[in-house]
C-alpha cells in the first residue's frame, strides 16, 4: 500500500467513532471527514454528500440508515446561550465510500480515498471467499467423518 493510501486509512481510522451501545457500530462525522477528503468549505462538501445520498437512494439503500442528520452547536457570544446550530451527518462506512465516489475527482485526497475503498472492498470479498471455503471444507470433513 502506498504512503498516500496508508495516510487516508490512518486518517479515516483516527476520526472513526464507535457507538456506546451493545452493537458498537462504527460511524464517522461528516465534519471530521470533510478535511480528510480535501474539502475546505461545508458548502462544497455538502454537494458531494447530496450526490452520495442520491446514489444511495438509486441503489435501493435507505438514506436514513447511512446518512444520519445531526446538529451541532457552535459557541457564540452571550446572545444565544445554546450556541449557533450547524449541520452535520453521522455516516456509515458505506456513506463515506459513496461520498468518496461522488467527490471532486480533481482532489488528490478523493482519488486516494477511492483507491482505498476499492482495496477495502476487494479485501472484504477475499475474506468472505475464504470464510466460505473454510465452511465448505469443514462440511466435507464432517460428511467424511460420518
Amino acid at each position: 500500500m502506498s504512503k498516500e493510501l496508508r495516510q487516508i486509512q490512518d486518517n479515516l481510522e483516527a476520526i472513526k467513532k464507535v457507538s456506546n451501545d451493545q452493537e458498537m457500530l462504527e460511524f464517522w462525522s461528516a465534519r471530521d471527514l470533510m478535511p480528510v477528503l480535501g474539502y475546505l468549505t461545508w458548502r462544497q462538501f455538502s454537494d458531494a454528500i447530496a450526490r452520495a445520498k442520491e446514489s444511495c437512494k438509486i441503489s435501493g439503500q435507505s438514506i436514513d440508515n447511512h446518512f444520519l442528520r445531526a446538529s451541532e452547536f457552535l459557541p457564540t457570544p452571550a446572545k444565544t446561550p445554546e450556541g449557533r446550530p450547524r449541520e452535520n451527518y453521522f455516516l456509515t462506512r458505506y456513506a463515506c465510500y459513496l461520498i468518496a465516489q461522488n467527490g471532486d475527482p480533481k482532489k488528490e485526497q478523493i482519488a486516494f480515498a477511492q483507491s482505498y475503498f476499492a482495496l477495502q472492498t476487494r479485501n472484504q470479498e477475499l475474506l468472505e471467499e475464504r470464510i466460505q471455503l473454510m465452511e465448505r471444507l469443514q462440511a466435507r470433513e464432517k460428511l467424511a467423518a460420518t
